[in-house]
């Protein structure tokens, strides 16, 4: 059974910047995450940073050492947070080009992409993976999805 880490966002970022090698020198102070528990470890995270308040956007870095992590909860969870709590508008993650699985993944979840050479150094091309509130809402993991509901249980588990 998994279980959700809130408040311990340095505990999580750092889990998170060890995974990602262009995340390597770690987060801003001020960024946030959610870390997921398998048995009481930490087996995942999903870090918030680069928040622009202005634009509405914030851009999401994950990582995990298990694979049975991501669960329709935990994806309520993941993006419960920047889209119901945040009031963002849109998500966006920086994704190495070569990374074929978890763009898979993110196309599932009705994120769109953007090539972009160089994103990652000389030779080494990214996509900008965005997902809009309403391409997040619309995707086929929300649907019959009541997202009040889901509101307000993300914020009891915060408290």
């Amino acid at each position: 059974m998994l279980k959700y880490l809130y408040g311990a966002d340095d505990i999580v970022a750092k889990f998170v910047s060890q995974m990602i090698p262009h995340c390597r020198r770690g987060f801003a102070p001020d960024a946030r995450a959610i870390g997921v528990l398998r048995d009481d470890k930490l087996v995942a995270g999903m870090v918030y940073h680069n928040f622009d308040i202005d634009a509405e956007l914030i851009e999401m870095s994950g990582a995990s050492i298990d694979p049975r992590w991501l669960t329709r909860e935990t994806l309520a969870r993941v993006y419960g947070y920047p889209f119901l709590q945040c009031d963002v508008q849109m998500t966006f993650m920086r994704v190495p080009a070569e990374n074929e699985r978890l763009l898979r993944q993110l196309a599932a979840y009705n994120y769109t992409f953007t090539l972009v050479p160089r994103l990652f150094g000389r030779g080494k091309n990214g996509v900008l993976c965005t997902l809009t509130y309403e391409a997040w809402v619309a995707n086929k993991f929300n649907r019959g999805v009541d997202h009040k509901l889901t509101t307000d249980a993300l914020l009891e588990d915060a408290a």
